[in-house]
């Protein structure tokens, strides 16, 4: 059940089965709370996150999203032995994995900036979670891997989609074909990961890369990330004119007149997000 509390420090929890979602100054972080199988996605996390993910979207007031799991591990991707009654064979498997799939999508059609933050093992549909974020920051205990070969599956969760794009035709055949763990520097050298830090150092750089981007402007950052995913299908004069509109927009907006009321005054912008 989703009761909302607020904590002493302004801190709004709403927390779910198998989520622990808190708010606070523009500020979401989701967690993935199944520690017992570290953090694997059975069939009520897959919607409770898809559920949350629109709910995100859809709440002026969220500027900004961190994706993480409980007790020093991501996601150990999905829970194979999960034997609620939505995965027993009287639904088709195509129904079931539809729902994995809309869970991807839901993630990717957040406009709001999204980071994940990967302590331990993010393998599998997690794996697949960590690329579907804007940002990527990891300890150097976390380990990534696309590992459903070695299950005898292929890929899922929208990865097949998402891994060609930020690493190349070549690289993510590698990794989907091999189902090799990466370490969290060699996800960083092929490019799925921004940072690497020692986990002492984890939740203070994703603190403060969260905070800038819920503080920041808001409806030009979720533009320029639509700019960016849109980049993939456009041809260069479609991309210049979806520029054209989106700073038309940005024009017209609160935060825009407060940047370059702050530029003329020599002091730093106050964002609202509108």
């Amino acid at each position: 059940m989703d009761v909302a509390t607020k904590t002493e420090t302004g801190t709004e929890r709403s927390d779910r089965e198998t989520l622990l979602v808190e708010r606070r100054d523009g500020l979401v972080q989701v967690t993935m709370n199944r520690p017992h199988r570290k953090n694997a996605l059975d069939t009520t996390m897959i919607r409770e996150l898809r559920d949350v993910f629109l709910e995100i979207e859809d709440r002026p007031d969220d500027r900004a999203m961190v994706l993480t799991g409980a007790e020093g591990e991501f996601c150990s991707g999905a829970d194979l032995g999960d034997s609620s009654p939505a995965t027993d064979s009287s639904q088709p498997a195509i129904v079931r994995m539809r729902r994995l799939g809309d869970l991807a999508v839901a993630l990717h059609r957040i406009t709001k900036p999204t980071i994940a933050k990967v302590d331990g093992v993010a393998v599998g549909a997690g794996a697949s979670l960590v690329v579907g974020c804007d940002l990527v920051v990891a300890s150097e205990r976390a380990r990534i891997s696309f590992i459903f070969a070695k299950r005898g599956l292929s890929l899922d969760n929208g990865s097949s989609w998402l891994l060609p794009r930020l690493i190349g035709s070549a690289r993510a055949k590698e990794l989907a074909f091999f189902a090799d763990i990466l370490n969290a520097e060699q996800a960083k050298e092929m490019g799925l990961v921004n940072r690497v830090v020692p986990v002492d150092e984890l939740d203070a750089l994703v603190d403060e890369w969260a905070a800038r981007l819920a503080t920041g402007p808001t409806q030009a950052l979720s533009l320029t990330k639509k700019l960016l995913d849109d980049s993939w299908s456009s041809s260069l004069a479609q991309a210049t004119e979806a520029e054209a509109q989106s700073q038309c927009v940005n024009f017209a907006s609160e935060d825009t007149a407060e940047a370059l009321a702050a530029f003329k005054e020599r002091r730093e912008p106050r964002f609202t997000g509108r």
